[in-house]
């Protein structure tokens, strides 16, 4: 490749100019998936989703559904399966993986039919429609529970749920343990959570029948190794399938990689219909349905020398990956196999990796990828050896630095380390944001009795991944057999039109990052024009574009590996370009320069021609180019440095290609009554290499920033011990907003990676893995606690403040113990009361008993069917908050002591949950025509009605029973009343059982 020389004094790179993207984004013209206009006849899909976490479907029936009008098809699993075949499964082993349930549920929101209609309303009141009968299996949520003898089993080809278990050693670890001084230990459990973006999944689907090909429009990130994964679950080859992306994404941060099941799904619903299908994900859909990060548990022990010197390290990782393990999982437990050592010098690890399946939505791709549960562990391993040493944390961060001279540095593991100053970055970090000024701050909270504490973090950011790392999950033998993986694909085509105008193409989708702007920089840069000159087309479109199987937008690789092609391909055809130019400007080539949009001689800047003369002379007059010079109208690369081998026979992987730095440090301050944490000072120190926007960069970071604050106070997705979902919402799964993210100290350094075109390295990640670890390790040293789990609500830093909640006082009712309907986890209240009623015992008897009188009481009742003397069938539709659902109900008479006394058992399924239990009913004279009626109940409700919040159940119970008891003391003799307080008491109860709270 020709070196060009150009004049950089004024160059575009490096400066904050105003984004491309911004003017429509800020004024409401984007363009979203929900945007785009569609064909005439598109229909709309709507997916029926189990509420069960572990259930076998016994039956399904769609009849009532495909007879609704408007309703084109009507799909269940077994359908699915006819027409597709399994999703790859990320490890060997005989285990299917379907987009839509086979015979059995495993977590709750699995799809367990479809519906394609004229428009999305008739297609969700056909769901209404399907009547799935379950049979309901014990559920396991918990990693290290799913691997205990007789746990619930998920996948017969999965003993004892275990996916894969694999061991790794590097250096002499047992050694340095024997010689250790001391070693110290620590247990993390890392919990789920997800960067949820503002637009959620989205697709249109078309089937060509004359082509047996697909044309899928879906808001995807890719990686397109997922290409190949959709293309063989459609059974067609890969020219077959067509992925196009829309121009504007509301966001992704890794999650929308996993859309692809519901592409399959999409597309083959749009083969049966025999038309283009759209579907868009609802929030409760994404919420509980669409990936999250993996939850992981993690012992790690690290061997030390009396001043702190970490010798070797024990990494024990369990990782859960949810139902189903879907490609590219277990990527998230493997993205950091060469980066288990952080930014120390360590050269002695002993790894464990075992990746678990349990009754849990799939997890997948999400910001920081493995980052921030690896170095949760080793932050808080550093700050726990400073406590149990005696020493300052930050001296024992120091201590432990890869040194400044060591770079390019090879990891234990295997990575290599491209470039960096790690001491010097932190010696900034430190100046910028006053540490001292933090310590005085903290003295003196605590001189004055108030919770003050200071968290360090020190992180090394992998980016631009090795498409190789995932396949360190298999043993070196297993490699061989599957064949060498390895490399990290980056593609960017510059086309210039007939009047010199030039264009960009990247096989990169951005959600947010900037490529219009960032890409118009570089280039203009490298053809002395201005980053208006160039036009960038973002846009995916794998039957006519540049891309392989590595291309995408992920592990933070644009700046470093899609910018970095676009210089490349740009400084292709600038050297053509300069031939073309020298031949006319009668210099040598080395003597042309780019700049002003002109083509000019060094030494003569008024010999010039015009930059849109000469390029566009491919155009219109190719015989005029020099002899061996071709044309200059495209130019594609494809580029994967040389460093991202494949592992070797020692388990030894580069798993990313560059290496930044962030130093991380804070204040907060701890409310003592509430538990409530306040960032007093966050103080955030990076080393990305070459800084092409610092703009971008710093909005980078803030955006991290905010979602690791979520991920440190207050986000989790959180289940019920029977797999029930219980964060299906915004009010339950709370998420930062503007007024809840303090301003960062945002420090930069840098030091240019030599494996990068422009020496940039990523940044998008970094706080995500740096920020939750900083964070505890300051309520660590403000409470003075070995143990601080995430997320740092105000209730859990309460008990670690008060102590465990205190006994209830003597003659306070103890919690109900679980009974059998409840052993599965489901949440079980009992209680008991009294009432008075105008009316007879035998006359409330009749209307216990009569179906007609009970279809008139029962809130929402389409009918009520008297199957036999003691049984009866209901149909009822309910609604919750935003959600409503219909539902099957089966009630039982059983003891039966007529007009005295009567146990009422029974159970509702429906797509919004399941619920039951039973009640025994006492009817008894009052000798003045009425009755006293007294009661005792025991009931339980579970899946996924859970997943809607406590609070809307609490209202929609009031209602529901208020207008039942109305409806009952009309129908039993008008104007009878309950004892005073009685319904308030009732209503209270049943709210608080159908919320699963305590009265």
């Amino acid at each position: 490749m020709l070196d060009m020389p150009r004049d950089t004094a004024d160059g575009w790179v490096g400066r904050a100019i105003e984004r491309v993207e911004d003017a429509a984004l800020l004024t409401g013209r984007g363009r979203y998936l929900d945007d785009l206009g569609v064909k005439p006849g598109t229909l709309h899909m709507a997916i029926l989703r189990s509420p069960h976490a572990h259930a076998d479907i016994t039956a399904i029936d769609t009849s009532a559904a495909q007879a609704l009008p408007g309703v084109a098809a009507v799909l269940t699993g077994a359908d699915v399966a006819r027409l597709t075949t399994s999703l790859v499964v990320g490890v060997k082993a005989p285990v299917q993986c379907w987009p839509m349930a086979v015979e059995r549920v495993r977590f709750v929101g699995e799809p367990v039919a479809l519906v394609v209609a004229q428009d999305r309303y008739v297609a969700e009141d056909a769901l209404d429609l399907i009547e799935v009968s379950y049979q309901s299996r014990p559920a396991v949520v918990d990693p290290l529970a799913a691997l205990d003898e007789g746990a619930p089993l998920l996948h017969e080809g999965f003993p004892r749920n275990l996916a894969s278990d694999r061991s790794f050693r590097y250096g002499d670890p047992e050694s340095a343990f024997a010689q250790a001084a001391q070693s110290v230990s620590i247990a993390i459990r890392y919990p789920r959570n997800s960067c949820t973006p503002i637009e959620t999944y989205g697709l249109v689907a078309e089937y060509d029948p004359h082509e047996d090909a697909y044309d899928v429009l879906a808001n995807f990130q890719g990686p397109f190794s997922i290409h190949a994964v959709i293309a063989r679950a459609l059974k067609v080859p890969g020219n077959r399938l067509r992925l196009r992306t829309p121009r504007d994404s509301g966001g992704s941060f890794g999650i929308k990689q996993g859309i692809f099941p519901y592409i399959v799904l999409g597309a083959v619903a749009a083969r049966v219909a025999g038309a283009p299908v759209k579907w868009i994900e609802d929030r409760l859909e994404h919420l509980s349905a669409s990936v999250s990060a993996t939850n992981r548990a993690t012992t790690l022990t690290a061997a030390v020398t009396a001043d702190g010197r970490i010798t070797a390290l024990d990494f024990d990782q369990v990782e859960d990956c949810g139902a189903h393990l879907r490609a590219p999982e277990p990527a998230t437990l493997y993205r950091m196999h060469g980066n288990l050592t952080g930014a120390y010098d360590i050269r002695n690890l002993a790894v464990r990796n075992r990746v678990v399946v349990t009754n849990k939505c799939p997890t997948g791709l999400n910001r920081g990828f493995g980052g921030p549960q690896v170095y949760f562990a080793l932050e808080r391993l550093m700050q726990r050896i400073a406590v149990e040493l005696g020493l300052d944390p930050l001296e024992v961060i120091r201590r432990n630095l890869i040194p400044a001279g060591a770079f390019p540095y090879r990891t234990a593991p295997g990575a290599l380390l491209d470039s960096g100053d790690y001491q010097s970055t932190l010696e900034a970090g430190l100046a910028a944001g006053t540490l001292a000024d933090l310590r005085t701050r903290r003295d003196k909270a605590r001189a004055d009795g108030r919770l003050y504490g200071i968290g360090f973090a020190a992180v090394v950011e992998p980016s631009v991944s090795n498409m190789g790392y995932i396949a360190t999950v298999l043993t070196a033998e297993e490699r061989r057999k599957a064949g060498p993986k390895n490399g990290a694909q980056a593609t960017a085509t510059i086309a210039i039109d007939p009047v010199g105008s030039v264009s960009v193409h990247v096989a990169s989708v951005p959600q947010g990052q900037g490529h219009r702007t960032v890409l118009s920089q570089v280039v203009a840069d490298v053809f002395g024009l201005t980053p208006a000159d160039i036009k960038v087309n973002a846009e995916m479109d794998t039957a006519k574009d540049a891309w392989s199987i590595a291309s995408g937008n992920y592990a933070s690789r644009f700046a470093a590996a899609v910018a970095g092609a676009a210089k490349l391909a740009a400084d292709k055809l600038a050297g053509r370009l300069a031939r073309v130019a020298a031949a006319q400007l009668n210099v040598p080539v080395e003597e042309v320069v780019f700049a002003g949009g002109k083509l000019c001689a060094r030494d003569n800047l008024a010999n010039a021609l015009p930059f849109s003369r000469v390029a566009a002379l491919s155009h219109w007059s190719p015989g005029q180019l020099p002899d061996g010079t071709t044309a200059t109208i495209r130019e594609t690369v494809f580029w994967t440095p040389p460093e991202l081998t494949a592992a070797d026979d020692e388990d030894h992987i580069n798993s990313s290609l560059c290496h930044g730095f962030i130093f991380d440090y804070c204040g907060i301050e701890i409310d003592r009554d509430t538990g409530e944490v306040r960032i007093d000072r966050y103080v955030t120190a990076h080393d990305c290499g070459t800084i092409l926007h610092p703009g971008m960069v710093d909005g980078q970071i803030r955006g991290g920033f905010a979602h690791a604050l979520g991920a440190a106070l207050l986000e989790e997705y959180a289940y019920g011990p029977d797999g029930s979902f219980l964060t299906g919402t915004f009010a339950d799964y709370l998420v930062p907003t503007a007024m809840e993210v303090p301003e960062p100290v945002i420090v930069h350094t840098q030091t240019p990676s030599p494996f990068t075109p422009l020496g940039a390295k990523g940044v998008g990640e970094g706080n995500c893995m740096s920020t939750p670890v900083c964070l505890a390790n300051a309520v660590a040293d403000a409470l003075g606690v070995a143990d601080v789990r995430l997320p740092l609500v105000p209730s859990a830093i309460a008990a670690l403040i008060h102590g465990p909640e205190a006994p209830a006082p003597a003659g306070a009712r103890a919690p109900a113990a679980p009974h059998a309907g409840g052993a599965k986890g489901e949440k079980l209240m009992r209680g008991a009361g009294k009432a008075h009623v105008k009316a007879t015992p035998e006359a409330l008897w009749a209307m216990l008993l009569d179906p007609r009188t009970l279809e008139s009481i029962i809130p929402g009742a389409h009918g009520v069917m008297k199957v036999s003397d003691t049984q009866f069938r209901a149909d009822v539709t309910l609604g919750i908050g935003p959600v409503k659902g219909r539902y099957k109900a089966q009630v039982a008479l059983s003891d039966l002591d007529p007009p005295k006394a009567v146990t009422l058992g029974g159970r509702v399924d429906g797509n919004l949950g399941f619920g039951g239990g039973s009640g025994r009913i006492t009817l008894t004279p009052d000798g003045t025509g009425g009755t006293d009626l007294a009661y005792t109940y025991e009931a339980f409700v579970g899946g996924k009605v859970a997943s809607v919040g406590g609070r809307l159940l609490d209202g929609a119970a009031k209602v529901i029973i208020g207008q039942f008891f109305a409806a009952l003391a009309r129908k039993a003799g008008g104007g009878g009343a309950a004892a005073p307080g009685f319904l308030a008491r009732l209503v209270a109860r049943l709210a608080a059982l159908v919320g699963g709270r305590a009265p």
